[in-house]
Order: structure tokens, then C-alpha cells, then sequence
């Protein structure tokens, strides 16, 4: 079996790649930075509170990014937000479906090449 043309198929769909550093914020600025987040979300302007919320790191409105964007279909990028945050339980569902659609992937990739 040949992985790396079974993914293949999928090199034209956005990916994502976790980083661990993030800058430094005091205290006040994240308050006034998240506040500043959850009125973007609350307006409905998702990608501007998701910028804010990586930067500080903020848990809930990752999570609330992340719930938003399974609403929407976007099953990938909520695994993102639910990782970053992290919320476990809400991820481990995603990965889950995502591990059994790469063993059938494989499986009809090792039944088509006999």
C-alpha cells in the first residue's frame, strides 16, 4: 500500500499545522483583546473573533469558534478549534469519524490494487 498516494487525493484541500508559541500578552490586554473577540463573534464576524481568540488563547471562544464551524459542515476546522482550546471530548468525536474514513480509504485503496 502506497500512503502517500492515498493522500494524495486530498493535496488540494486546505490543511492546517499546529504552532506552540504564541506572543506575549499581560493580563489587561487579553481581557480587553477578548472582549474584543466575542463582539466580532457576537456580530458575526467569525474569522476576525478566531484571530483574536488564538492570540490570547482564549478556551471558550475557541470552542464556540469550533461549534460554529461544525454548524457550518466544517468538520476540520472545529477539530482545529476543539484542539487548540483543547476540549478533548468535543475533538475525539471528529478524530474518530476521520480515523474510520483513513482505514476505509486504505481499505478500498489495497482492494482496487489487488
Amino acid at each position: 500500500m502506497d500512503c502517500k498516494k492515498v493522500f494524495n487525493r486530498f493535496e488540494t484541500q486546505d490543511v492546517f499545522l499546529k504552532t506552540v508559541t504564541k506572543p506575549v500578552i499581560d493580563g489587561v490586554q487579553k481581557v480587553a483583546l477578548n472582549r474584543k473577540g466575542n463582539a466580532l463573534y457576537n456580530a458575526g464576524d467569525i474569522e476576525g473573533a478566531r484571530r483574536i481568540f488564538l492570540t490570547t488563547g482564549y478556551s471558550d471562544g475557541l470552542v464556540r469558534i469550533g461549534d460554529y464551524y461544525m454548524t457550518k459542515g466544517r468538520k476540520l476546522d472545529a477539530l482545529r478549534m476543539y484542539w487548540i482550546a483543547p476540549d478533548r471530548k468535543k475533538s475525539e468525536s471528529i478524530i474518530m469519524e476521520l480515523s474510520s474514513l483513513i482505514q476505509n480509504l486504505i481499505h478500498e485503496e489495497d482492494h482496487a490494487n489487488g
